[in-house]
């Protein structure tokens, strides 16, 4: 069980790390648009992604993928903007209520790209052949999710508050948080490791 918590915690710390805001930034862009009532499909959503994060994981360990660190690095805030720069051309409108569409497969392939960032780090704290990194991966993984679901919960309160306490429409709210996501991505990427060429 301590083994289990360890690596439980690394998974909820990666998430909440406060120097790595880049995951929960991610997560705000992802969930802004939705309210308590859309509970499944963000359950889904961040379920999609942590699945996304794991396989890029799973295929780092194994030898399968690798990608240099500024590519990943660069492409990590690129996500992020193309989240925020969706919900804000999208605010208020009804397709994002539609059933699985292509936000579902884009948030797979964001996770992906999240999960590689992680991946050096992660082969670094555990020693032995990849088959036995695969139940501390699994523990990290559900460390990520559980962090994941605490950050969608506290955007879910806020936003609530903020609609029903100081009456901002759910589409402000979208277009407020989509443009504050924007303007604090953009300066990730111009500041990229990947322009030092």
């Amino acid at each position: 069980m301590s083994q289990f918590w360890i690596y439980f915690q690394i998974g909820l710390k990666h998430v909440l790390d406060i120097n790595a805001y880049d995951h929960v930034l991610f997560l705000i862009a992802l969930t802004v648009p939705y309210s308590f009532k859309d509970w499944k499909r963000i359950l889904l959503l961040v379920s999609v992604f942590t699945i996304g994060h794991t396989l890029a994981l799973i295929l780092s360990v194994f030898g399968i993928i690798a990608i240099k660190v500024n590519i990943v690095e660069f492409l990590i805030p690129i996500t992020i903007l193309i989240t925020a720069l969706f919900h804000l051309f999208t605010a208020g409108k009804a397709t994002k209520n539609d059933g699985i569409n292509l936000i579902f497969f884009v948030t797979l392939f964001f996770g992906i790209i999240h999960g590689l960032g992680f991946s050096n780090y992660f082969k670094t704290i555990l020693g032995g052949s990849p088959s036995s990194k695969l139940l501390p991966l699994g523990e990290f993984a559900l460390g990520i999710e559980a962090a994941q679901l605490v950050v969608v919960f506290v955007v879910l309160v806020i936003s609530y508050i903020v609609q029903t306490v100081f009456r901002f429409s759910k589409r402000d709210w979208a277009l407020v948080m989509s443009a504050f996501i924007i303007g604090v991505v953009i300066p990730m990427i111009i500041e990229s490791p990947i322009w030092n060429r």
